[in-house]
């Protein structure tokens, strides 16, 4: 867990009321494999009831790495993965297990300055000017945001029989386990 603060003190953030009203239908979407962009279904338990819930990430692909960004702060989804430690990520309809780590605070305030910035600079403009939704805080702010938006990194993989000891090498990393459903309930 990248602080106890991070998720003990903080409330749960909500997204904008217009991503809850057109999200079941970017869900639908996105499983179905339609490319939207960077966006891609991640699937994660529900760290109370069990249930398999899904969420549509904003998912970072940079050579073989791969991370998921909290767009809106400390949602179900984050609380959920950061649980479980593993999901399965859905991305142009091809589904994978994958395993999670948590980036601490610093490590994602470096992750935003030296990987997801340049590689914002680098699309195309009519992708970068849509980006600007979403990473401005970033760009004005890379510390703070890191504060803010959760960020985990992705390794293909998972199930109970992966050690998750290379996930958790920061102690303030911990493993999750994520999985999907078209509802948002109180555990995500």
């Amino acid at each position: 867990m990248a602080t106890a603060n991070r998720t003990v003190d903080r409330q749960m953030d909500r997204p904008p009321a217009f991503v809850r009203l057109v999200d079941p239908l970017v869900r639908r979407l996105l499983r179905s494999g339609m490319p939207m962009g960077s966006n891609a279904l991640i699937t994660v338990r529900g760290r109370r009831s069990g249930i398999p819930r899904a969420a549509g990430v904003a998912l970072v692909e940079i050579g073989e790495r791969r991370w998921v960004i909290s767009a809106y702060g400390e949602t179900h989804w984050v609380r959920n993965l950061r649980q479980a430690g593993e999901a399965t990520l859905r991305v142009r309809g091809r589904e994978e297990q994958v395993r999670s780590g948590e980036l601490t605070p610093a490590e994602a305030e470096a992750f935003f300055r030296d990987e997801l910035l340049p590689y914002v600079r680098a699309l195309p403009l009519p992708l970068r000017l849509v980006s600007r939704m979403f990473v401005g805080e970033i760009q004005r702010d890379p510390r703070a945001a890191a504060w803010r938006r959760p960020v985990f990194e992705l390794e293909r993989g998972g199930g109970d029989s992966v050690g998750r000891d290379v996930l958790q090498a920061s102690p303030a990393r911990r493993a999750h386990d994520p999985v999907l459903d078209d509802r948002e309930t109180a555990d995500g």
